[in-house]
């Protein structure tokens, strides 16, 4: 099975470019959407998000809002959270790839926000950076409910900067044009990994 990070900073559009590769009949999986299993009620990171962070869980599910209160800004406390959520959100990865892999899925892509932050690209075929300019990415972000240009800024330093990112990517798909246009980069893209990257 072909194994395909994508990744990109906040706002740039990830999610929709990670549509278009399940349209073209890719197995997917979104890093975020795991987040939001662990915090919803029953969810694992529950319990461990109530004892450091007791202010953060509200009938028995975690408060996103409140939590982003608690931590941004504070390395220690991102720190904290970090240690809680990232080896929960692997084992929820780990359990989608061996799922695609025992149903002989030919290609899976993973949206992991910050593959390259934490040296994820290594377990990955190809990387794939999804970029728009930044006037656009800012505008995007700052339309979205409960978001600030301070909470937006205090996101932006935790990620690595997007030409950093174009550079060691090895695909680069533009979502500032066009829906088609970025479509028709979806698919160029799709057909030279399986190219690539399939077995003889």
């Amino acid at each position: 099975m072909i194994r395909i990070g994508l990744t990109g900073s906040i706002g740039m559009g990830k999610s929709t470019v990670l549509e278009m590769f399940a349209d073209f009949g890719a197995a997917t999986w979104n890093a975020d959407d795991a987040v939001h299993r662990l915090y919803e009620q029953g969810g694992a990171a529950v319990p461990f998000i109530e004892k450091e962070f007791p202010d953060a869980v509200k009938d028995g599910a975690v408060d996103r809002a409140a939590l982003a209160k608690l931590v941004l800004g504070d390395d220690g406390a991102v720190k904290k959270l970090e240690a809680i959520v990232h080896p929960l959100v692997g084992e929820d990865r780990e359990a989608f790839l061996a799922a695609a892999e025992k149903a002989g899925v030919d290609l899976a892509v993973l949206d992991i926000p910050l593959l390259y932050e934490n040296g994820a690209e290594k377990f990955f075929d190809a990387t794939i950076v999804v970029s728009t300019p930044a006037d656009v990415q800012k505008k995007r972000v700052l339309g979205r409910p409960g978001m600030s240009e301070e909470k937006f800024e205090a996101i932006l330093k935790l990620q690595m900067p997007d030409a950093e990112k174009r550079q060691r990517a090895d695909y680069i798909i533009d979502t500032g044009l066009p829906l088609d246009g970025t479509r028709g980069q979806v698919d160029a893209a799709y057909a030279d990994i399986l190219r690539k990257f399939s077995k003889a």
